[in-house]
């Protein structure tokens, strides 16, 4: 039973694929889970209280206050209590409530309150399911964090045929368990992963830097991590620190010791990620003492940095995957497949930052991966530990090596 001891809060909407959610029960009580189900008042149009209930061993709640016993349903209670907030099927009509933050039910106040994941199996016809509101709605929920599990596609109620069923329920409980028990897919192997910014100085008060947060970097550790990598993860001064406990961290403040870090590592590395934003230049001569202001002007002789993911790329082994990041302003398709073959990546991300909600200090950014053998993957605005899942599933799908 690979869910005991999980508990799962089940949201049942309004919807003909509401009958699926008897079976769906059945199979997550089945691996041991403890089910607690919400349903929508439209819901109880499709599959009543009393079959749930029966399967889940559990009271089934649809409203705040029942008349007959005069109990309050806590609605917050319910949202701390799950480890995972399934609702499936999820209609139309409140997935744009979950999208818009609008709470008229207990259901709709209970995903607002809910401090767990949230995974939603979307259920409508095919074109309401094409519609540019519900996809938007979808985006913005996935933007949110949430889990979307993408109808399927096949007779529907209508009579029409394409993409709109409910995800089968046995494809929802593989996606719950790889979601409590992720596939150790990079298990063995060693992964390096450069982030953040790096500070040149220019005295001992004073350096060169960029707006580099180090989130993608850290979103990428974490995630090679929960995979079964060995993650090494070269951090630049100020960058945000990844939360899984096995990664092995190494500061470093300047270009010169990110790269010093990265050669030392790199030999034994399966994978590299050059995700930090290196200070191409760095002052010629660095001050002893405070440089004080004089004079309308100042000039500042610059050399050039050392270019690590270039250095590297010349060292790559037959077995090494190196993976590329580009920020570009213009031009941003031709530079990044230039960087492509110039620093010898398998893959090289491309971010811009003419793009809404992507760029330096986002909790989300949208991104191009081109691959070498030509292929290419596009995102939405979606949350930094999404776009790292991408990027793990794009290396996943190189030809070798991995």
């Amino acid at each position: 039973m690979q869910l005991k001891g999980k508990r799962i809060l089940l949201g049942v909407t309004g919807s003909i694929a509401a009958y699926k959610s008897a079976h769906l029960t059945r199979l997550l009580v089945k691996e041991g889970a403890e089910v607690q189900i919400i349903m929508s008042t439209s819901a109880l149009d499709f599959i009543t209280p009393l079959t749930l209930a029966t399967l889940s061993k559990n009271p089934v709640y649809h409203q705040f206050h029942d008349p007959k016993s005069g109990v309050w349903t806590n609605h917050v209670d319910l949202g701390l209590w799950a480890d995972l907030f399934l609702v499936a099927p999820i209609s139309a009509n409140t997935l744009g409530k979950f999208a818009n933050g609008l709470c008229d039910s207990l259901l709709t106040a209970t995903y607002l309150s809910a401090r767990c994941p949230v995974m939603v199996a979307p259920a409508m016809d095919l074109d309401m399911y094409q519609h540019p509101s519900v996809k938007n709605n979808l985006s913005r929920l996935q933007s949110f964090g949430n889990i979307i599990l993408d109808a399927e596609s096949g007779e529907l109620a209508s009579g029409l045929s394409g993409q709109g069923r409910m995800m089968e329920p046995e494809h929802i409980l593989d996606k719950v368990l790889t979601h409590f028990h992720p596939k150790q897919e990079f298990l063995g192997k060693k992964v390096l992963i450069t982030s953040g910014p790096t500070q040149e100085a220019l005295d001992p008060v004073r350096f060169i830097s960029n707006h580099s947060s180090g989130k993608m970097g850290a979103a990428l550790a974490d995630s090679f991590a929960s995979q079964g990598a060995e993650v090494h993860l070269i951090l630049g001064k100020g960058a945000k620190k990844p939360q899984h406990a096995s990664i092995q961290i190494h500061s470093v403040t300047s270009a010169a010791e990110m790269y010093e870090a990265a050669a030392n590592l790199h030999p034994q590395a399966d994978i590299a990620v050059f995700a930090a934003a290196v200070a191409d230049y760095a002052p010629k001569h660095v001050a002893e003492e405070k440089i004080k202001k004089a004079g309308e002007a100042m000039t500042i002789e610059l050399v050039k940095n050392v270019d690590i993911a270039y250095s590297l790329g010349k060292e790559k082994r037959h077995h090494q995957i190196h993976v590329g990041f580009a920020l570009e302003t213009e031009n941003e398709e031709f530079h990044a497949k230039e960087k492509l073959g110039k620093k010898n990546f398998d893959l090289i991300v491309l971010n811009s930052m003419r793009e809404e909600g992507a760029g330096f200090q986002k909790d989300t950014n949208k991104v191009r991966i081109f691959s070498e053998d030509g292929s290419e993957a596009n995102s939405e605005v979606l949350p930094k530990e999404k776009i790292a899942g991408l990027i793990l599933e794009r290396i996943k799908k190189l030809p070798v090596k991995i």
